[in-house]
């Protein structure tokens, strides 16, 4: 009996050419690897040894090590604690009112409406804004002669981003925004993948509203939102283009804001160096705690 023997056509063309799998793999993977090395990891490990250095990048003098000088005196400082406190404040208003916003634009969005397509698209035009034009344009709207948020609230000349109660707050305002979209597109993603089978269940038992909402609704959209939640939260405790356009005051100087002052303006290369490990260390803590009870409620 004969024996077919394959022709050359039959073969990919990549094994034709001496190619793998895994050398076509590796074609795609090793020039990422290496941009990665290189922009982020190399700069990440390059400033790493400037924070335990006195180093200005103004002046020529070589670094001398410091050690752990640069971190004690950043802990020990009250104006960076400040800036720490602040920044808490700016992070809880600014997540709690996306969450607020966007979790109920959601739950509103949730339903047959004509349109419904574009009218999410539109919702989401903010998130997509250059967030310098986004601080500039609600500056205008803060605006205390012609601005429309006086307008609207009747608070004729009140000065909402120079007062050091408010501006804080009034900043948070912007941020929640541009950013509520992005919670209201996880949590729809969420809410359209509850079986419609629990709801009708739920209905046949006369459940409340309340109570369908709290034992159905909110625990399966829980792991979206709370990934939603790690994602705003670690981007809010980096917010710099917004408040740093917006006001200068020092009422309003987040850590972001410190930070570029003292690399850029007072070149302090080596201690910001170190400020921006701690930002790290923050952002790193915040976000393991995050992930503990996202692994929980995926356990449930």
């Amino acid at each position: 009996m004969a024996i077919a023997i394959p022709s050359d056509r039959s073969t990919p063309a990549a094994a034709r050419r001496g190619m793998s799998d895994l050398a076509i793999r590796n074609w795609f993977i090793i020039p990422t690897l290496i941009f990665l090395i290189v922009f982020n990891i190399f700069p990440l490990l390059y400033s790493l040894g400037y924070s335990f250095t006195d180093y200005r990048a103004s002046m020529n003098d070589p670094a001398h090590w410091v050690g752990l000088q640069n971190y004690r005196e950043l802990l020990a400082d009250e104006n960076i604690w400040n800036n720490f406190t602040l920044t808490a404040k700016y992070v809880v208003a600014s997540v709690a009112g996306q969450v607020i916003v966007g979790f109920g634009a959601a739950l509103l969005m949730n339903r047959p409406i004509p349109g419904k397509g574009l009218l999410t698209t539109m919702m989401m035009l903010p998130m997509m804004m250059c967030m310098a034009v986004v601080g500039l344009f609600w500056q205008l709207l803060y605006n205390p002669s012609w601005g429309i948020v006086n307008y609207l609230l009747f608070t004729d000349g009140k000065e909402w981003l120079s007062n050091p109660d408010w501006a804080l707050y009034a900043v948070a305002i912007t941020d929640i925004w541009m950013w509520s979209p992005f919670v209201m597109l996880l949590s729809l993603a969420g809410l359209s993948a509850i079986p419609p089978s629990l709801y009708e269940a739920a209905a046949i038992d006369r459940a409340s509203r309340w109570f369908v909402f709290r034992r159905i609704t909110l625990p399966l959209v829980a792991p979206l939102l709370l990934i939603a939640v790690i994602f705003r939260t670690m981007e809010a405790f980096k917010t710099f283009d917004i408040a740093y356009v917006m006001t200068s005051m020092d009422e309003t100087e987040l850590v972001a804001i410190r930070l570029y002052k003292m690399a850029f303006l007072e070149w302090q290369t080596g201690r910001s160096c170190a400020l921006a490990y701690l930002m790290l260390l923050a952002v790193l803590a915040i976000t393991n705690v995050y992930v503990k009870y996202l692994n929980r409620l995926k356990a449930r």
